[in-house]
């Protein structure tokens, strides 16, 4: 192999004069010009020129791209060098969060700047014999020189002090850019013995793809807890479309009351799996697991149908449930024939589009002002659907934005609710968003609500609906006719006891 170089490598051209020399004296001009002539030739057509970095190249060359064939060279290098010297390695996988965004907003040319800048602070942030290289767009990888202590601790000091880096904002294009990272790490001792690179990069991106799931910024350890997890949630996901398709995925509904009457004004649609032997899936699994198979918009459709379905029959069955309302994320908003669907669903069943909440996250607002997105929303808001901005507050919608897309109301945050009864700051925060809703003539709406006192004072602020632990759970179809049932009964006797006391 180091023949090779020799021979191949842009070093041989350095000896091209003394080669030429020699042909002259050898066997005159005809042979100098053919040397001369013929050498870089020869050196172009066996590809010296360009070619490709292999994992040879890995320790000699500073290479800032890298395929996964060389990351797992590379991987397996700084792993016989710690084994060697009785030492320890570790893999750190560090993915940039916001580089999508600014190529959409300003372009490839200033993401790619970002990309550079981010790998330059890496490596000057790691030691001198540590390696850093990205793998992809918005991954970076980093495998560390061997070294006595690389414990957790260790680690996780080191993960803390490479995501301060990378974080500090940078001015670009003269504005300011701010990018998240998340960081999966896995230390060799933490491997199995006779473990490859390749494996510790797989670790590493496990653990990764937790912080990921849990971020923006989050750290992550690699465990073998977490590989047993791991292993669960790759068994789930060949098991979900399965589930789509036979019936085990379908919506529960959660009550939401009117605090100024006391009566039901609509429920919400939440998606449930009943698997036959793990039970009741967490949706914080499953829906991970739709997601990473680009099954959301299938999973809309069986939501939809589903919620329809049990309007209708609660319909038949003289409750007066007024609007189900179903959550839309940003995937099913990208349909240019959404507001066309949903038209014809409400026409097959025979429900008039009034019944029908869209809940969007203010994070899709904030993010897409513009495009098929807000042309979606603005088009179902036409028909006559009831336009919800969920979990307000926490994605800094503007009040212009909150206009554009015609919202109807403000489906407030669980955060801004919690403890209202007891903390004079969430007291006050809540007070002035439900002062805001007001004068911008907005209903709104308290998620989590679990407690007496919370929902008491929640009336007494003006706001106009409440749902929560505190009222009901989300339940079935059928278990909800007989909640709201007994639920009218209450209503009607506390009612009566307010009528006998005025």
């Amino acid at each position: 192999m180091a023949l090779r170089r020799g021979l191949y490598g842009p070093q041989a051209l350095a000896f091209l004069p003394a080669i030429a020399l020699a042909a002259f004296w050898l066997g005159g001009e005809a042979l100098l010009l053919a040397t001369a002539l013929g050498l870089p030739l020869v050196f172009f057509l066996s590809g010296g020129y360009s070619r490709s970095p292999d994992a040879s190249d890995i320790g000699r060359a500073q290479v800032d791209l890298v395929n996964s064939s060389v990351a797992n060279a590379m991987a397996n290098d700084a792993l016989e060098s710690a084994q060697s010297a009785n030492l320890a390695t570790a893999c750190v996988l560090i993915e940039i969060d916001g580089l999508d965004e600014i190529t959409q907003r300003a372009g490839e040319a200033t993401a790619e700047t970002l990309r550079d800048l981010t790998l330059t602070r890496l490596r000057n942030t790691l030691r001198r014999d540590d390696r850093a290289v990205r793998v992809s767009d918005t991954r970076y990888m980093a495998l560390l020189a061997p070294s006595l202590r690389l414990d957790l601790e260790a680690l996780l000091q080191l993960s803390t002090r490479l995501q301060t880096s990378l974080e500090e904002p940078a001015s670009v294009d003269n504005s300011m850019r701010y990018l998240s990272a998340s960081i999966g790490f896995c230390g060799s001792p933490r491997l199995k013995s006779g473990a490859t690179g390749e494996q510790m990069i797989e670790a590493a991106q496990v653990a990764l793809a937790e912080a990921v799931a849990n971020g923006p910024s989050a750290i992550r350890a690699w465990s073998d807890n977490m590989r047993a997890a791991h292993s669960a949630q790759k068994s789930l996901q060949s098991e979900v479309d399965k589930a789509l398709d036979n019936g085990q995925i379908q919506p529960w509904f959660q009550p939401q009351v009117c605090t100024s009457t006391g009566n039901i004004s609509g429920v919400e649609a939440l998606a449930r799996w009943i698997h036959p032997e793990r039970g009741i899936v967490p949706p914080a699994q499953f829906l991970r697991c739709l997601e990473e198979s680009g099954r959301m918009d299938r999973l809309n459709e069986v939501i939809l149908q589903h919620s329809m379905t049990a309007l209708r029959s609660w319909d038949q069955a003289g409750l007066d449930i007024p609007r189900v309302s179903v959550n839309f994320s940003e995937v099913e908003l990208r349909d240019p024939r959404l507001s066309e669907r949903i038209q014809w669903e409400m026409d097959r069943f025979g429900l008039t589009p009034q019944r029908l909440g869209i809940e969007v996250l203010e994070t899709v607002i904030a993010s897409s002002p513009e495009g098929i997105v807000a042309r979606n929303i603005v088009e179902l808001g036409k028909l006559g659907c009831h336009i919800d901005l969920d979990d307000f507050g926490t994605g800094h919608a503007s009040i212009a934005a909150l206009r554009r897309f015609k919202v109807h109301r403000l489906k407030i945050d669980r955060s801004f609710v919690t403890r209202i009864d007891r903390d004079e700051d969430q007291h006050r925060m809540l007070a002035a968003i439900l002062g805001m809703a007001d004068r911008l003539g907005l209903e709104t709406l308290a998620e989590g609500v679990e407690s007496v006192g919370e929902h008491a004072l929640l009336s007494q602020l003006g706001c106009d609906h409440v749902q929560g632990f505190g009222i009901a759970r989300p339940m079935p179809t059928d278990q909800l006719v007989e909640w709201a049932k007994e639920y009218a009964v209450k209503i009607a006797e506390a009612q009566m006891i307010g009528r006998k006391s005025g």
